[in-house]
């Protein structure tokens, strides 16, 4: 997938999948599996480095990740998250955030918010950067939110997110993620774009929609959204795979013979 299968995907009514990659081992397991991109968030501050919200997140953080997925998952179009703050300085520093990205293979960035980020966006979008642009609860922004709330409740708000989604595809978005939004206001912004809109817990009727991979696998047990559709188990799958293997080290029944070597056999 490139960044012009975006446009051609909405024009032809095909929804696009996405989901989060932070590691190498999972970027192989995803590049032979049929998603369409890949998107290292700043969600690993707290999925991959235990903090409590993405404001953790640094650009060398989020470089060493993009770098680690690139290798993993070479067949697949790679979204990297702009950090919190990394965009909100002086140009050359805003600049250098992206450059960094770009630099690990990141095939586009993506950053939150509209408000200030317009020109920012046209300049990157200018320097032969695609830009994914993210509206509706913007986690890089939670204090300002109040929390992880549900945003666009009220006719107000609602109507800034419209206004704010047709300012960043005019400034040059190539697509538009849409978080934890109404349905119904999701659909008319959906409708009203002519770039795709990927929603996450914004209903069906958007472009495509994206999940934290380690939710999907069930592998945060404490972490039940209602748009969240888990499609595993994960976390009892390993916890009892751990636990066969210690069992099977106290009762001395691994290794065997089998896992074992003999005089000159190689690994």
């Amino acid at each position: 997938m490139t960044i012009l299968d975006f446009i051609e995907r909405k024009r032809a009514h095909k929804k696009i999948s996405m989901v989060t990659c932070y590691d190498s081992t999972f970027a192989r397991i995803l590049n032979q599996t049929d998603i369409d991109c890949l998107l290292v968030g700043d969600s690993l501050a707290m999925v991959m480095h235990g903090f409590t919200s993405t404001l953790n997140a640094s650009v060398d953080m989020m470089a060493l990740h993009t770098a680690a997925v690139v290798r993993g998952a070479s067949a697949k179009f790679i979204v990297a998250d702009l950090p919190f703050l990394s965009y909100r300085k002086d140009l050359t520093e805003n600049i250098n955030a992206v450059e960094k990205l770009m630099q690990a293979g990141a095939h586009a960035v993506k950053l939150e918010g509209a408000e200030g980020h317009l020109d920012l966006v046209h300049h990157i979008v200018q320097s032969g950067v695609p830009v994914m642009g993210h509206l509706g609860l913007t986690p890089q922004s939670i204090h300002m939110l109040g929390g992880f709330r549900v945003q666009g409740r009220k006719k107000s708000a609602q109507e800034k997110i419209k206004q704010q989604a047709l300012e960043l595809q005019q400034a040059g978005c190539f697509s538009l993620v849409l978080e934890c939004v109404p349905s119904t206001l999701a659909a008319e912004i959906t409708k009203s774009l002519e770039i795709p809109v990927i929603g996450i817990g914004a209903g069906p009727d958007v472009d495509g929609q994206v999940l934290v991979l380690q939710d999907l696998l069930g592998m945060n047990s404490g972490f039940s959204p209602k748009f969240l559709k888990k499609y595993l188990d994960g976390m009892e799958l390993v916890r009892d795979a751990v636990n066969e293997y210690h069992n099977e080290v106290l009762q001395k029944e691994f290794p065997t013979a089998q896992h074992s070597y003999d005089e000159g056999l190689k690994l």
